[in-house]
Formats: C-alpha cells, sequence, structure tokens
C-alpha cells in the first residue's frame, strides 16, 4: 500500500520558489518533501516532542473564556445620516 501524498498549501519550494508545488508523505519514521516543478528533494527524522502544547487561540477556547475577553462590538455609522 502506498503512503498518500498531500500538497502543502502555501508552501514556497526552497529551491525554485514555486508556490503550491510542494507535497510531503510518511514513512518508516521519515518525514519526506518533494517539489513537483523542480527537482528538490528532502528527508527529516519525525520528531516525537513530550511537551507539545497547542497553542491557544479563539478556535480553541471555551465559550466562559471567550465571553470574559475584552472584545468589543464595532458600529459602523453611515455618514449621510
Amino acid at each position: 500500500m502506498t503512503t498518500p501524498k498531500r500538497f502543502i498549501a502555501g508552501a514556497i519550494c526552497q529551491r525554485c520558489a514555486a508556490m503550491d508545488k510542494i507535497r510531503t508523505w510518511e514513512q518508516n519514521g521519515i518525514r519526506y518533501r518533494d517539489c513537483v516543478a523542480c527537482d528538490f528533494f528532502e528527508q527529516l527524522p519525525i520528531e516525537q516532542s513530550t511537551n507539545a502544547e497547542e497553542l491557544e487561540t479563539r478556535v480553541n477556547r471555551t465559550r466562559e473564556e471567550q465571553k470574559k475577553s475584552d472584545v468589543q462590538t464595532v458600529r459602523i455609522l453611515d455618514p449621510k445620516s
């Protein structure tokens, strides 16, 4: 069975500077990246971090935490009235 190769959105090739041409896949504990526009190829070992915590964003906060933030509504006034 082959490993699916996925394109990385917005990635720029280090060699030819083409955007959206880098694809990545993992196999046997190694991460591979290559460019379909040129002959760029890279392999990196997959690091298992023990202290990987997800960064806090507005998406992963609970509703109560979102209500406590200092967000104010903006009211756009019509200059003609």
